[in-house]
């Protein structure tokens, strides 16, 4: 059993992570899935078909859920899913490097993928040195 990953993000950004972590590692180590929030969707919706989606994930070992955007509606909905029963660790800020170092540490549990996905994340920042 492994811990399942759910993309939690505004419209077009989950599959677009997906399909470039496939392109990085063809078979993916973990199941991940995406839930993209469009605009003028219903939260109470979508937060039904997210709870399916988290459900299907949940092998026994929990979700972890990374959202593209703290305090947004996809990040308010992944957060919600605890209240219906789903164990969960939600990260957010989610970018490519996040998703690769997750995928990277299929073995490890759903507290410890949370810290890895957050470390991965600030791992991926890089600031050139600038030109004098």
């Amino acid at each position: 059993m492994s811990v399942g990953v759910l993309l939690m993000t505004h419209e077009a950004v989950g599959q677009a992570l997906i399909s470039a972590a496939h392109h990085v590692m063809p078979k993916l180590p973990l199941q991940v899935e995406a839930v993209e929030v469009p605009p003028q969707a219903d939260p109470d919706v979508m937060r039904t078909l997210t709870a399916r989606h988290a459900r299907a994930l949940d092998q026994g070992e929990g979700v972890l859920v990374l959202a593209d955007l703290y305090g947004a509606t996809p990040c308010n909905i992944g957060l919600s899913l605890s209240s219906l029963g789903v164990r969960l660790r939600c990260v957010s800020g989610l970018n490519l490097p996040m998703l690769l170092r997750v995928l990277n540490y299929s073995d490890k549990t759903l507290d410890e993928l949370a810290e890895i996905a957050a470390s991965g994340g600030r791992g991926g920042i890089f600031i050139d040195k600038a030109c004098p």
